[in-house]
């Protein structure tokens, strides 16, 4: 299950970069264009929020966020479209898996999962924004600025458990592991039977944590696979 929530997360990715680059026409023609150009830039912030990304693209290029600007991204990640399409799909995930099995199939049982998985996604989110704040932990990700293949790979993974303070340091991610804990924990007060168990919740936290890590490697090598895009619609633009 965990490889298909990987996959699909890594396609809607990668489908969104590809369409829709970040990179503006040279100048816009009329007010097609422009209203084109303004809905790409949308899309392309709305998959940089689902993976907590916004603002971000080299470690040298970091500043330290302010309350104003956490609050910003904490509310845009709430209402992020791509983030309800990654609720809706783990939703269908867990119902062709009869997961749990006692909220049964149709629409009453899918209504259900989807409600779960947003109520933990909710939850994890702001546990995850409230401790950031408090401890002045900053969870998005910046490219390493590294150039050897396994050297990137490592700061990748090690990205998934770490956080940036103001002073640029990167040290263990607290308000992360907080955050994706409580979802986790949390869930079980509204879980049947089959999945209350402290065992139950624990392999949930372990299942999240080991995607976000493993994301921390697609976020990485991100700008590598869509640079040749990039590269086209530039030209392409280019009069």
């Amino acid at each position: 299950m965990v490889g298909c929530r990987l996959f699909i997360l890594f396609c809607l990715l990668s489908v969104a970069w590809t369409a829709h680059a970040r990179e503006p026409p040279a100048a816009p023609q009329d007010k097609t264009d422009s209203g084109s150009s303004s809905q790409h830039s949308n899309i392309v912030r709305n998959v940089l929020d689902l993976f907590n990304m916004t603002g971000t693209k080299q470690t040298k290029t970091f500043q330290p966020l302010t309350q104003s600007e956490r609050n910003h991204l904490y509310f845009r990640s709430m209402v992020n479209p791509l983030s309800f399409a990654r609720v809706a799909a783990s939703a269908g995930l867990d119902q062709a898996r009869d997961k749990p099995d006692e909220w049964e199939q149709g629409a009453s049982g899918y209504g259900k999962r989807v409600a779960n998985i947003f109520g933990q996604y909710s939850i994890s989110r702001t546990a995850t924004y409230g401790l950031g704040s408090l401890l002045h932990e900053d969870n998005r990700y910046f490219n390493s600025g590294k150039q050897q293949f396994w050297p990137r790979i490592g700061y990748a993974l090690a990205s998934g458990v770490l956080a940036r303070r103001d002073d640029g340091r990167r040290r263990f991610s607290i308000s992360q592991a907080g955050g994706v804990a409580a979802g986790a924990f949390l869930a079980r007060t509204w879980l049947p039977a089959s999945q209350s168990s402290m065992e139950d919740a624990a392999t949930s936290f372990g299942i999240t944590t080991g995607t976000n890590v493993g994301f921390g490697v697609v976020k990485e090598f991100l700008p590598d696979m869509v640079r040749p895009f990039v590269k086209k619609r530039k030209q392409k633009s280019t009069p």
